[in-house]
């Protein structure tokens, strides 16, 4: 049985952790390397780290995470701007790989830097689909148990706000209308659980999104 555990999701930094027995992969590590460790209760036994993008919330302990003898699977357009160097990169393109029984799929996603990345993971019965800083989600993932999906803003939250801002908003990242579109347009009848991730601070009514993804699709849902 898998475990998922967001410990942070915002502009200011991001962790998440897959556990299923004694394996454990960590998505993304925005975090100060102190803080993650600390999240991780200090055990850094890990799979590996999937790492979506190059923006620092995302990315800021990719260098530490792999001195601490982790491997760290991102796009080539996210090493070189990283400036990452170690055995421990593993560069991916858009594809299937293998992270120590984590059967993983790397997909396109639509954020203002290059290479940026969403992940499709498959491991004992679940499929866990991750997708965040996206301004779409074209994509249908069948058999998926597990989304963890960026929900970022809602319209009505950004109404008196200026139009260069709303443009890039909507460019860039996933709002509840977009969300909702996603959900509505994919198979959900194995879905055990929906979180939405990467919130706005300012943008966002946590419990307006909750209340509307649950009444679409009846599934629980996580706000983290």
């Amino acid at each position: 049985m898998i475990k998922i555990q967001t410990f942070e999701s915002s502009s200011s930094g991001n962790l998440h952790l897959i556990e299923t027995g004694d394996k454990k992969l960590l998505i993304e590590c925005g975090l100060r390397f102190k803080k993650i460790k600390q999240y991780l209760d200090f055990d850094l036994n890990l799979s590996g780290c999937l790492l979506s993008h190059c923006h620092l919330d995302h990315s800021y302990s990719a260098k530490h995470i792999m001195k601490a003898g982790i491997n760290l699977y991102c796009s080539k357009e996210t090493a070189g701007y990283l400036k990452l160097k170690s055995h421990r990169l593993k560069v991916i393109e858009p594809c299937s790989f293998m992270v120590d029984g984590f059967k993983c799929f790397a997909f396109k996603t639509n954020h203002d830097t290059p290479g940026a990345l969403g992940f499709l993971i498959d491991i004992e019965d679940s499929r866990i689909l991750f997708a965040t800083d996206t301004g779409s989600m074209p994509y249908n993932f069948p058999g998926l148990t597990n989304i963890m999906i960026e929900c970022n803003y809602s319209e009505r939250s950004m109404q008196d706000l200026d139009p260069l801002f709303i443009k890039r908003v909507h460019n860039t990242h996933m709002g509840l209308d977009d969300t909702l579109k996603f959900l509505k347009r994919n198979d959900l009848s194995k879905v055990q659980e929906i979180r939405l991730i990467h919130l706005s601070s300012r943008n966002a009514d946590a419990d307006y999104f909750k209340s509307e993804i649950a009444k679409l699709t009846g599934k629980p849902v996580v706000i983290s």
